[in-house]
């Protein structure tokens, strides 16, 4: 996967006093886990406290998570009030969040909304798939459009309704299109760059702080002729 550790300022893609909206690259970790790898989450405490000149430590907390070899928008807050307001919107589900994927040109429903039922699987790290309720699994909610059709890829756009572990990926699999480069629920070949065609592409919500209505968008990666066939 590729070198993480880089965190460029050109990857912000909104900020202000009280929160700070990150363009991910492939391979870059919302938060530091078993790795040991360096997180966005300390990359860029260190990128604040030297550009602001900060004597202490920089606050920063994480709002939501995106997978590791997903791209795309990550909320970290700047102030504690911001963090708990921001943590109770997403539980209320009052962010709303659109990914785009690129999937193989198969024949589905120009658009669907999709329900199933999910189950993680922490010794795996993949989430099952029901079709109907199930002991121990979760109500999983997305609604998928078709937006562009490339030679042998397709671009979908995505709406979560809900936010379960994998829930795209998974949900996408069980359906018969699998995201381009995630072998892990049956893509058949990987990316290059170890990560999947996934782009959390667009969030929108009303700001925790001064009530404004925000709409961010992130670029597709660079340097990805899929990608960049799309935008």
């Amino acid at each position: 996967m590729q070198e993480s550790r880089n965190f460029t300022e050109s990857q912000i893609v909104f900020e202000d006093n009280h929160l700070i909206v990150i363009n991910k690259k492939v391979g870059q970790l919302v938060q530091g886990d078993k790795t040991g790898d360096f997180s966005l989450l300390e990359l860029i405490k260190d990128f604040i406290k030297k550009r602001d000149q900060k004597p202490g430590n920089v606050f920063l907390g994480l709002v939501h998570r995106i997978d590791r070899p997903t791209s795309g928008l990550v909320i970290y807050a700047k102030t504690s009030k911001a963090l708990s307001r921001l943590t109770q919107m997403v539980k209320n589900r009052e962010i709303r969040k659109t990914y785009w994927a690129i999937v193989p040109k198969e024949m589905i429903p120009q658009s669907q909304r999709l329900t199933h039922y999910l189950q993680k699987n922490e010794k795996t790290n993949k989430a099952t798939v029901f079709p109907k309720p199930s002991p121990g699994a979760k109500e999983s909610i997305l609604n998928y459009q078709i937006i562009k059709e490339l030679d042998n890829f397709q671009l979908l756009e995505i709406d979560l309704e809900t936010g379960r572990h994998h829930q795209i990926r998974a949900q996408l699999s069980k359906i018969g299109v699998p995201i381009k480069g995630d072998l892990k629920y049956g893509s058949a070949r990987s990316n290059p760059d170890g990560g999947i065609h996934l782009h959390a592409r667009k969030l929108e919500f009303v700001h925790p702080v001064t009530k404004e209505n925000l709409e961010i968008i992130a670029p597709v990666p660079e340097n990805d002729s899929v990608w960049k066939a799309c935008e």
